[in-house]
């Protein structure tokens, strides 16, 4: 069915997205079904929910996640702000200036004494004692403690009067590659590090290493927690981690349903004689007369400028090539071949249309990059309908 556009508040929208709910629902209960029984399930919902949109994502995972993970104390904030009080996890740095932010029942990864010290001082100064995970690097050399400086580092903890209520790490080479053993290495790495601190009279009941990668592929990697953040969303955190879950389950299919459909209209038709040329640059010639649409959609809107003379879009169920340069909120698609397409038609950027699909990593691989990217940079402007 198509139709002229789409009416939010009787707003007549040039482009939208559309996040299906039973997607959702449904990747997570494929988690609920793979991980251990002792172990929660934290929903990663940093990036805007992966581009997905926070205040569409939490509301629906909120039922069937025990935690939610964040990056920044701001998007701690804002699922408060939505009306939810799951446990909540930031995993990036927190300055001294955010710590007002959070609340008794948010809590945060700690790699550093200066983090140590502004969670002290906010104690003192309000009272609130925000739960600390202490973060150990285990080999990927970016966030978190060196091993060696763990003990002392939760000992600055407990001197501020916090307690350590967690101790995570994570995975530098298990999406990539079909080797696993410098995971396994960092397993051991991090079990050596669980045993030191325990030795230490300190007992954290949140122990967690696994992301997306390692919730499919390493039952050793649940511990008490498992944060998952591409998968959640229906996509493969890579090509190798698909193929070895195939390697590993012969028999087993495991079906992850991509979440986000994004869709614009057509904003005018424009006709070509051959020989005319299309765009900045003039870099597409029309080799026959032509019809153009030109879709209201560009790089602003987080449509890749790479996606020019390689891209494709489905309009009324057929695939139609984008041509010339994707401008900052223009993109042109050759329709000759489809030629009832009129002004106000529905036309799919990703997402399925009967048997056809444009997926996020179709697209990803088109502009040189990977799904995470091409999701998390999906603009927060562009309107996010669960459906």
């Amino acid at each position: 069915m198509y139709t002229m556009g789409v009416m939010t508040k009787d707003i007549l929208l040039s482009q939208w997205m559309e996040v299906r709910s039973s997607a959702l629902r449904s990747n997570l209960a494929l988690f609920r079904s793979i991980i251990g029984d002792s172990t929660q399930l934290a929903a990663v919902v940093k990036a805007n929910a992966y581009g997905h949109g926070l205040a569409a994502v939490v509301p629906v995972a909120a039922p069937h996640v025990d935690w939610f993970a964040v990056h920044t104390a701001s998007e701690a904030r804002a699922i408060r702000d939505l009306g939810f009080g799951h446990r909540i996890l930031v995993m990036g740095y927190v300055s001294a200036a955010d710590t007002y932010l959070l609340d008794a029942d948010t809590h945060i990864f700690v790699s550093n004494s200066e983090v140590a010290r502004n969670l002290g001082e906010l104690k003192r100064n309000s009272g609130v004692s925000v739960p600390v995970h202490v973060k150990v690097d285990t080999g990927t050399n970016r966030q978190g403690i060196n091993p060696d400086e763990l003990l002392g580092l939760c000992g600055e903890v407990v001197d501020q009067g916090l307690d350590v209520v967690g101790l995570a790490t994570h995975f530098a080479n298990i999406e990539d590659t079909l080797e696993h053993e410098f995971a396994r290495s960092q397993m051991e790495r991090f079990r050596e590090c669980i045993v030191r601190v325990r030795e230490n009279g300190i007992n954290p009941p949140w122990i967690h290493a696994a992301c997306s990668a390692a919730a499919l592929l390493f039952r050793e990697a649940d511990f008490t927690l498992v944060r998952v953040g591409i998968s959640m969303y229906g996509h493969w955190p890579s090509r190798e981690t698909q193929l070895s879950w195939r390697m590993g389950h012969p028999k087993g299919s495991l079906q992850l349903e991509p979440m986000l459909s994004w869709k614009t209209v057509v904003g005018q038709i424009q006709k070509l004689e051959a020989g005319e040329t299309v765009g900045y640059g003039r870099t597409w010639t029309a080799l026959r007369e032509t019809r153009l649409a030109v879709l209201p959609v560009g790089y602003s809107d987080g449509y890749p400028r790479a996606l020019g003379g390689r891209g494709r879009v489905l309009v009324h169920g057929r695939p139609a090539p984008v041509v010339g340069r994707v401008c900052m909120n223009i993109s042109l698609v050759d329709v000759t071949d489809v030629p009832e397409v009129e002004v106000g038609d529905e036309v799919i950027l990703l997402g399925r249309d009967g048997e056809l699909e444009i997926s996020a990593e179709e697209l990803a691989g088109l502009a040189g990059t990977i799904n995470y990217e091409f999701l998390s940079r999906l603009p927060p402007h562009v309107i996010r309908k669960v459906v």
